[in-house]
């Protein structure tokens, strides 16, 4: 008896050890394949905006027709190999691709990577601004109105987050101007900064462009209450958008777990409610909300060109915007593609992430 014993206990942490190669393993199998997919897909968007941006003819055109003699105009053309077959434009833009370089602006003539560069900086941290106001309130609330169901509380929730997603991003911007800025005239109504913050911006050796982590490299605690003063109005803006539709997902993934067996379990032996949702229904919960939250990054980079331009933020967005009137298909080409290649970035850290905390999520 004691030998059988002995034995089934020696072969128990082996079974355990067998088991959790084989979960560590599924999982990295499971990153792997979820990066390998970020190339075709960048590609395919690559490949779309490529095509689409010349679907109305070559850029130099588009960006100065009747600024230019015909004679001038196709000299720029020929110059810059727009009059070679379509195929081979799009082999050598790849090529360019490959080696980091998405070309150069046709209305400022500058590279458009050191637009990217110099401008990308803004719309990242307005970007991450706006999600942390996103979770604040969208999870605060969400959860708050899984715990009032059906309650006064829980429809004024509900109410105001259908408020934040009809909006449009504009016109909120336009109201908390108005209202904050005009009226109460407690903040700024647009820029990222004032001329004193940026002449001292001036005094950095190696700014990261990002003015927070800028006016903290500065020491200078007035320019870092300047920094978040102009970036309240536009963070919330473009924040409560997102908010919204936390709001009704955390809501409505709170209250399934709750309804779930293993819930009204731990109810049936007297666990407080206020410890049913921190300990046994919040975790359940949280899966579809960061699978979720992937897909709101691409909706808060498409809104933050409509927010930076309502708030002349000068990011991405706002360059877009400027490039698009002047119809400078080049830089637009490069701005997208970028956003793209983020979007497709985020996404796979959120499958990591739900992956690390559901299991079932790597089979």
């Amino acid at each position: 008896m004691s030998d059988s014993a002995t034995a089934t206990s020696s072969t128990t942490p082996a079974k355990a050890k067998t088991k959790k190669n084989r979960l560590s393993g599924s999982f990295f199998r499971f990153v792997l394949t979820r990066f390998l997919l970020i190339i075709p897909t960048v590609f395919i968007l690559v490949t779309i905006v490529f095509f689409v941006m010349r679907a109305t003819g070559d850029p130099i055109s588009a960006a100065l027709g009747g600024r230019l003699t015909p004679a001038e105009l196709q000299q720029r053309i020929h110059a810059a190999g727009y009059d070679r077959p379509l195929i081979v434009q799009y082999v050598d833009y790849l090529g360019g691709l490959l080696h980091g370089d998405l070309g150069t602006t046709l209305t400022d003539n500058q590279p458009v990577i050191s637009i990217l560069t110099h401008y990308g900086a803004a719309t990242f941290e307005l970007a991450f601004l706006a999600l942390i106001v996103a979770l604040i309130v969208g999870i605060g609330l969400g959860r708050l109105a899984a715990r009032k169901r059906d309650r006064a509380a829980d429809t004024g929730i509900r109410i105001f987050a259908i408020l934040c997603y009809a909006t449009p991003v504009f016109f909120l911007g336009l109201v908390l101007k108005l209202i904050f800025a005009v009226w109460l005239n407690i903040l700024p109504a647009s820029g990222r900064s004032d001329l004193n913050s940026e002449m001292q911006f001036t005094r950095l050796v190696s700014p990261t462009g990002f003015y927070i982590i800028d006016a903290i490299q500065l020491g200078d605690m007035n320019v870092l209450v300047d920094v978040l003063r102009h970036a309240v109005l536009p963070a919330v803006a473009l924040g409560l958008l997102t908010a919204g539709v936390f709001i009704r997902l955390v809501r409505t993934n709170v209250i399934s777990t709750y309804n779930s067996g293993y819930v009204e379990a731990a109810r049936s032996r007297g666990v407080s409610e206020k410890r049913l949702l921190n300990k046994h229904a919040w975790r359940p919960a949280l899966i579809p909300i960061i699978t979720v939250m992937g897909m709101q990054i691409a909706l808060m980079l498409a809104g933050a060109v409509l927010t930076e331009t309502t708030f002349e933020w000068k990011g991405l967005g706002f360059m877009l915007s400027q490039y698009l009137k002047a119809r400078d298909f080049v830089a637009v080409q490069g701005i997208v593609i970028l956003i793209a290649i983020i979007v497709a970035v985020v996404n796979f850290l959120v499958d990591v992430i739900a992956a690390l905390i559901d299991p079932r999520v790597r089979y």
